[in-house]
């Protein structure tokens, strides 16, 4: 359903309006800018379900824009500007339940290992304030730091034309759709469903946004590596294999109930640094079959172990390890080493400041269950 949606957005021209609209009153300032392409990128999270999709989206109207107002490419504000979409699409998605491919591999694992539903506004809550909104606010500023620029817009805006029938009809489906997302507390139909209902409806005759034969366009390839990053998890649990894994890592730390810090901080950087080796898509398939025996030697409820696993994956070290971080760099003409100036002190950040942070908020909102 994602993958639908996202063909629609960048089909119907909606996604550009979005962007044109949220970031032309901004021209004139750099750090604006920057917080414009910040916002965009997080609202995108909530209407395109797939970070490849809103990567392509976004970061060439990023380029695009960087260049009108005078950044030439590979400037210090045209890499500013850029790895400002591309860190933020990551790091605000990881954050949203239907918006990340780690977070669907990490939805369907739970399900299949333990029958258990992750609820979008659970999610949300749990990990938003801190891994996305203070954490992007962080991002923004050291970006701006090792980018500094001084923009010069030109003086007269590209004309917007009129908003098409096709544009406000999937306006209306995708406000319908993050309607169901943020209420399935209430309802209980989970965010799958509704991705998938949202894309069905942009393919029907008369309401829709697509012809059928658009479904020909949709990307298949994030719905296979999903279906197998879920299919591995399983094969890690009936095999034996994960307990095997636990019981090895368990050894090690020697978790103890009430060390809810210590217990929190190794299972989340187990996580991190595990994501460098199967990358961060694939590392809920591997570690959510350790969740159950991490729980019950830290004296945790379920959830609570599997979200570390959330919070190892927010964590990017190196491009590589977000496939769709490499579809942005490509899309935008960056090189890696220009992305590795900001990838590494943020995935440092993440480990010495934003943990201990998310630590506090979660004994804040009693997510320990103690």
């Amino acid at each position: 359903g994602g993958l639908i949606i996202a063909e629609a957005v960048g089909a119907t021209g909606l996604g550009r309006r979005f962007a044109s609209v949220l970031f032309e009153r901004y021209v004139r300032s750099y750090g604006a800018l920057m917080i414009a392409v910040a916002v965009a990128a997080t609202m995108l999270a909530f209407f395109m379900p797939a970070t490849v999709a809103r990567m392509l989206l976004l970061l060439p109207i990023v380029a695009a824009l960087a260049e009108r107002v005078g950044f030439a490419h590979a400037s210090s504000g045209y890499n500013g500007l850029c790895m400002t979409a591309l860190m933020i699409t990551y790091q605000s998605g990881s954050a949203i339940l239907p918006a990340n491919a780690p977070n669907l591999v990490l939805a369907g694992a739970t399900v299949t290992l333990y029958g258990v539903q992750l609820i979008y506004t659970q999610y949300f809550w749990v990990l938003f304030p801190v891994l996305a909104l203070l954490k992007g606010i962080f991002v923004v500023a050291l970006i701006y730091k090792i980018f500094p620029a001084e923009v010069q817009p030109e003086h007269t805006p590209p004309a917007l034309p009129p908003m098409s029938v096709a544009e406000k009809r999937l306006a209306l489906i995708l406000a319908l759709a993050l309607l169901l997302w943020m209420t399935d507390a209430i309802h209980g139909v989970r965010a799958g469903w509704v991705a998938l209902a949202a894309g069905l409806a942009c393919l029907l005759p008369r309401i829709g946004v697509l012809p059928p034969v658009a479904f020909n366009d949709v990307k298949l390839g994030p719905f296979f590596y999903v279906g197998a990053s879920i299919g591995l998890g399983a094969v890690v649990h009936e095999s034996g294999l994960g307990e095997v894994l636990g019981n090895s890592l368990l050894a090690t730390p020697d978790l103890q109930h009430g060390a809810d810090f210590t217990n929190f901080m190794y299972l989340s950087v187990l996580n991190a640094v595990a994501g460098t080796f199967v990358t961060n898509p694939a590392l809920p398939a591997v570690t959510t079959a350790l969740a159950a025996p991490f729980a019950e030697a830290a004296g945790w409820p379920l959830a609570a172990a599997i979200m570390t696993i959330a919070v190892g994956y927010n964590v990017m070290f190196l491009p590589y390890q977000v496939p769709p971080a490499v579809v942005g760099l490509h899309a935008c003409r960056m090189s890696v080493r220009d992305a590795l100036r900001v990838t590494l002190p943020v995935a440092v950040a993440g480990l010495v400041v934003f943990m201990p942070l998310e630590y506090l908020w979660w004994r804040l909102i009693g997510y320990f269950g103690n």
